[in-house]
């Protein structure tokens, strides 16, 4: 496995009854990251994350996780891991600490350090003041954080998460969000199956795009924003009256600015931060009126479609 690598898949394939449903899967996600697996339903995330936590065989190709192969070595896998599937199951006639009490048994872990751990966990999906009351009467957002705490509770290093909004109402969702955005500081990497883009875009570093069983592009948010606006994250268009040459050069030559677009009042510049303030500075000591300026930031709705619709 490469250095830095939680999950990485090479040629990853698997085929039912001669359907390929994964199709020669190329993914590297690297450690402490939370890398968003996107794709509409059918793309085959699904069964990829089978593959990577070693509950279904791949067909050929390989894949490691945490630097062990699931297929040769699904118990070092499984030691290591967290899943959260897209539906979550419970024992409804047990409370919220009994349930996680079962799962730390599963899991080997000790009475006293399932105690600590249980403690932590309920605190940080704030379900600590409904321990008592018995999962059949949680909504589906206390679920879902109940499956947070399930996934945390024997300290993972790659975490999966499949769907893990599905159903929720927006307070819900964002809840969750929060609680996903900070696995990676508690040494978790996470791999997280969605088709919501902006929930992805919320607390992705990097993405990987499915259609049909193949990776599309793979790349940090910000590198494939680049792409596909064919330069930088920011598009700024200044309005001013025939700029000068002293101005385009002063903005050509701004840090963080990619290229520059002239027209006969228009400027367009394409930059990797927002330069608005250094612009507008430089446009109004070159001289010139500024008339207006807009920017655009690129979102991974344009990184999806340009891609999505290439495939």
């Amino acid at each position: 496995m490469s250095e830095n690598l939680a999950i990485e898949t090479h040629d990853l394939t698997k085929s039912y009854n001669g359907v390929t449903v994964v199709d020669h899967l190329n993914l590297h996600v690297r450690e402490n990251e939370v890398f968003g697996l996107l794709g509409p339903n059918g793309a085959g995330k699904t069964t990829a994350i089978l593959m990577m936590l070693g509950l279904t065989e791949p067909t050929s190709g390989t894949v490691r996780v945490g630097g062990f192969d699931p297929t040769r070595e699904p118990l070092k896998v499984k030691r290591i891991v967290g899943y959260l599937p897209e539906t979550v199951g419970f024992y409804g006639d047990l409370t919220a600490r009994e349930n996680l009490h079962f799962i730390a048994e599963l899991n080997n872990i000790g009475r006293a350090e399932a105690e600590k751990r249980i403690d932590e966990v309920l605190t940080m999906v704030g379900l600590a003041d409904e321990e008592a009351m018995t999962v059949g009467k949680f909504s589906r957002g206390m679920k879902q954080r109940l499956g947070i705490a399930d996934v945390l509770i024997k300290k993972p290093k790659v975490v999966f998460l499949d769907e893990p909004t599905s159903g929720l109402d927006p307070q819900g969702i964002n809840q969750l969000l929060d609680l996903i955005a900070n696995l990676p500081g508690m040494g978790a990497t996470v791999l997280l199956s969605s088709h919501q883009l902006y929930q992805v875009q919320k607390v992705c570093q990097s993405v990987g795009i499915l259609a049909k069983g193949k990776v599309v592009i793979e790349g940090s948010i910000d590198q494939l924003g680049r792409e596909a606006l064919a330069g930088g994250r920011y598009i700024i268009e200044i309005e001013t009256a025939s700029p000068g040459v002293g101005l385009i050069e002063t903005i050509r030559n701004m840090k963080g600015v990619v290229s520059v677009e002239v027209g006969a009042n228009i400027l367009k510049v394409s930059t990797d931060a927002d330069l608005r303030a250094e612009i507008a500075r430089a446009v109004v000591q070159s001289g010139a009126p500024l008339v207006q300026m807009k920017v655009q930031e690129f979102s991974l709705d344009d990184i999806y479609m340009k891609y999505f619709k290439e495939s």
